[in-house]
This record gives C-alpha cells, structure tokens and sequence, in this order.
C-alpha cells in the first residue's frame, strides 16, 4: 500500500462522520488531494451558436484582448461575433471527432487525463484525484474544482498545459482557477505548476516525436520549422517571457538533436487584428523557404500539448497550402505529443515534483 499523503481524520467507516462528532454533523469526506489539469478550451459543437458562445467568453477575456470594454465589446458583439462563428465553425467541422461528437483537444485532454491518472492511482492509491478543465467552454474551472472539494480534496495542484508562460494562456488559466476557490466555503490548499518549457524530460519526447517522424520519411526534410502560438510584440515589451522561452526550447531540442543552427526555424502563428506580433509569421516564412528552394519541410509545435484547431486546420490547412502555393512539395506536420508515452512520462514526473511535501 503506498504511504498516505498526510494525516487521516479519524472517521468512522461507512458513515462519513467524525468519530467523536455528534450525530447531526455534516457528512465529512476522507481528505484527497487533487490534480487539475487545464488547457484552452473547446466548444461544445461547432453550429453557429455554440461557437458564438465560446467566441464570446474566449475574445472577452482581458489576458486574450486587453483593449477597453467600451471600444471592443460593440466591435466584437455586433460583428465580429455576427460573422466569425459561421467561418470558425466550418474549419472545427473539418477535424471534429464525428463519432464521439466533441473537438480533438476535449478528446485527446481525456486521454492524457486517464493515462495520468493511471500513474498516480499505481504511485499514490485513491488519496489523490485527477480531472481536467478548460479555461473557455466545458467542462469549466470553476466546475471541476467545486467537484474536487465536495470529493474532500483538501489540496489541488493545478497544471495549466502549457509548456511556455503566456499572459494569455498560463496567467488566465491560472485566474480561473483563483476565482474559483474563491467561492468555496472552505478553500483547498493550493499550488500551481509552473511553465516546464526547458524540463529535460519534455525536451527528450519533443526530440523523440520528431526523431520517429523523420525516420518514417522517405526524404529528409530540409528544414524544420518549430511554429509556436504568436502574440503580439507589445506583450514582450511589457515583461511576458513567452517569446524568450520559446526561442530556448527551439535550441535545447536542436542541440539534443545534435542539429545545426540552421537547420530548425523558430516561427510564429495564429496572428489575430491589426497590431504586429512576434516575427517571423509562420505563414509567410514556409513560403518564403520554398521560393528559397527548400522544398520538403517538416513543422512541429512544441507550444501546444496537444493538437487542436490551431495545429490540424491551420498548420495542415492555412500554413500548408501557403507553403505548396510558393512552389513547396513536401509538407510534413509533426502531431503533438498528446498522449504519447513519453509525453505522459514527462508530465507525471512534473507532477509528482510539484507533490513534494504533499504526499511520500
């Protein structure tokens, strides 16, 4: 039996109640200690009111959009929100999962999540529980820690699946879980993951996935292109270190490649309204390669833990053709590491670091 993460309250068996509490008090849970993964978010279909719903909470975010109420809600209500569902909803249609009618990233989060929590369950027992959210759509923060407290979880260590800090998606996510434990009667203790963009075992399945993608080629790409999630510059300017650590995990999956400098690129999608964002901007540099001749490439994106409308409509639709249309030939993505082996190794082993002094 593995150790207990703590000291039990000595309840009586089959009664959920204090041992030497009266008979009318409340039913009291065995303590727990849970682990909240969270990612981006999904919507719940891809109809026009669904995506409108997830539009909504999604571009009304102030870490996402940091302009004024007052100018963006109208722009954003009365047409932006008018006519982006209908086009957003045609490209989830593309790689929605049919037969389990829910998003990829809803599906591949559950698999990490139960793979995860297989590792625990054989580490630690039932003293800890895993579950998953999404910062925009279902299943919500604020859902699944309400549930993790009623299951008498008295500590939750939150993990945003994000290997790189970003304002915009580590920061808010770990706002939503903030503002969920402020409203719960009694508040768990809390920790949360911080970014493990440089953790050497999440470096060695990034290398891993892209060392088995290569061997399966017939031609070897001629360059790699690690495309992450874009933001505009002023963010870097202000202080957010995602550019940087972006910048480092392109060099530490290089040299434990034992590549070139040349020979993998670091770029930068999903640009969104007219300001400028970090450079070079993935669409238009895959052209770029081709017209400098490099036709055959190979694109991974290390900043997504697992793949969504970003990586499998826009990287295998927008930044595909781009390349194809500039005279490229061979156009290879990379998938995210989802659940793959490596991957779950690599995110449990930061898990259990981020345990220590909770449990033995």
């Amino acid at each position: 039996m593995p150790d207990a993460p703590y000291s039990q309250p000595d309840i009586t068996p089959g009664q959920g109640r204090l041992a030497h509490a009266p008979a009318d008090h409340p039913k009291v849970k065995a303590p727990k200690i849970g682990v909240l993964v969270a990612n981006l978010g999904t919507p719940d279909g891809y109809d026009y009111w669904s995506m409108r719903r997830y539009l909504n909470e999604f571009l009304s975010d102030k870490r996402v959009v940091d302009i004024s109420d007052w100018l963006w809600q109208p722009l954003l209500q009365l047409v932006i929100l008018t006519k982006r569902p209908f086009a957003s909803g045609a490209n989830y249609k593309l790689i929605w999962n049919h037969e389990k009618n829910e998003s990829p990233l809803l599906t591949i989060t559950k698999d990490q999540t139960a793979k995860i929590s297989d590792a625990l369950q054989a580490a630690y027992g039932g003293e800890v529980l895993v579950d998953f959210s999404m910062r925009y759509g279902n299943p919500s923060t604020e859902s699944k820690v309400k549930a993790m407290v009623a299951a008498g979880c008295e500590k939750i260590l939150f993990f945003p699946l994000y290997p790189h800090y970003a304002g915009a998606t580590s920061a808010t996510a770990n706002d939503a879980f903030f503002a969920a434990l402020m409203k719960e009667k009694r508040q768990p203790a809390a920790r949360i993951v911080p970014e493990y963009f440089d953790h050497p075992k999440y470096i060695e399945a990034l290398a891993g996935s892209v060392e088995r993608a290569y061997a399966a080629m017939p031609q070897k790409p001629d360059v790699l292109v690690a495309s992450y999630h874009g933001m505009p510059i002023r963010y870097l300017m202000e202080g957010d270190p995602y550019h940087c650590q972006c910048a480092k995990t392109t060099r530490l999956l290089r040299e434990r490649l034992g590549w070139d400098k040349d020979a993998i690129d670091t770029t930068f999608q999903s640009v969104f309204g007219r300001e400028e964002w970090l450079k070079p901007y993935t669409v238009e540099h895959v052209a770029e390669l081709a017209k400098q001749g490099k036709k055959n490439i190979a694109v991974v994106a290390p900043a997504f833990s697992a793949d969504c409308i970003e990586t499998l409509e826009e990287i295998n639709g927008e930044i595909c053709e781009a390349f194809e249309h500039a005279g490229g030939e061979t156009f290879t993505y990379i998938p995210c590491l989802n659940d793959d082996a490596a991957h779950i190794d690599a995110l449990v082993t930061i898990i259990r670091e981020n345990l220590a002094g909770w449990v033995k």
